[in-house]
């Protein structure tokens, strides 16, 4: 398994790069270091990287009501990269659609 598994494309990742034009989120694999990540993200996608802030979440639980009772369970656990790259560099996800 590769150390980024996908881009985040969500509102909240969007906003941010509205104010923050270089700033990029992954989802990564969690005994994933800072440094590996930086490495993967330039080899990638050609792009120079500045910073690399990392957020660990939790799987959260969940519950639902079926006809055969209440089914209780987890959601996977997770780390997320938010990328900071050189100023003026673009990373575009969108370019292959």
């Amino acid at each position: 398994m590769g150390i980024i598994i996908k881009p985040i494309v969500t509102e909240k990742l969007t906003m941010i790069t509205d104010k923050k034009s270089n700033r990029f989120g992954f989802r990564v694999s969690p005994s994933a270091n800072k440094l590996e990540i930086k490495k993967a993200v330039e080899t990638m996608y050609n792009v120079s990287v500045v910073d690399v802030n990392t957020m660990q979440y939790a799987g959260k639980r969940k519950s639902r009501y079926t006809k055969s009772g209440i089914i209780n369970g987890r959601q996977v656990a997770y780390k997320k990269a938010i990328v900071t790259l050189k100023e003026g560099e673009v990373i575009d996800f969108f370019s292959n659609i």
